[in-house]
């Protein structure tokens, strides 16, 4: 019981892209979107900047610090950059290119926890495809998707075109769960 990622850990999440060189989820530059913090893509290292690569999993239902992160939870996650780099989120559209590959969203972080109230900008549905034992919860190093449930269709979190300087891959979202080799495929590490 006690390697289940649990409520209030923090994180580092792997994408899984061509044999799991996608780089880690990492905060790096402003957003230029209205109501962002930071971009969002990935990079070489979990820790490029002091809480770049680092995420604290939150229950937007009230589920208690400590409790599992069970298959199927609803999460938001809460970057680390400067002691809060804002909650990952979906924000604007995907660039024409990315869309042009099935993208739906482009994605950053916001202050606020739910940076367009009630619409599940910054919610994120978790499924693993499994785990041992097969109780439901998810462990480290388990291969996961992250859904955005922005208007109930935000598409699955994943890598998509070359990122920022000093970064690796843009981030968004995609209609697809596995555009191409595993784009879309995170998995979490403990620091």
């Amino acid at each position: 019981m006690a390697n289940e990622l649990k409520y209030g850990d923090r994180i580092h999440l792997q994408n899984g892209y061509d044999g799991w060189t996608g780089g880690y989820l990492d905060t790096n530059g402003h957003s230029g979107d209205s109501g962002g913090k930071y971009a969002v893509s990935t990079a070489e290292s979990p820790v490029r900047g002091e809480g770049t690569g680092t995420w604290e999993i939150l229950s937007p239902s009230g589920k208690a610090t400590g409790a599992p992160v069970v298959s199927g939870d609803v999460i938001q996650l809460r970057n680390l950059y400067g002691g809060d780099g804002g909650y990952l989120d979906t924000n604007g559209h995907a660039s024409s290119d990315q869309r042009n590959a099935g993208a739906r969203y482009n994605v950053s972080t916001s202050k606020d926890r739910d940076r367009a109230l009630g619409s599940g900008t910054g919610r994120w549905r978790v499924t693993a495809r499994t785990s041992t034992p097969a109780d439901g919860n998810i462990r480290p190093g388990d291969v996961i998707h992250l859904w955005n449930i922005y208007a109930d269709n935000g598409g699955f979190l994943e890598t998509n075109g070359v990122g920022p300087a000093a970064g690796k891959y843009d981030v968004c979202t995609s209609a697809y769960s596995n555009r191409a080799a595993d784009v879309a495929d995170w998995r979490a590490q403990r620091p």
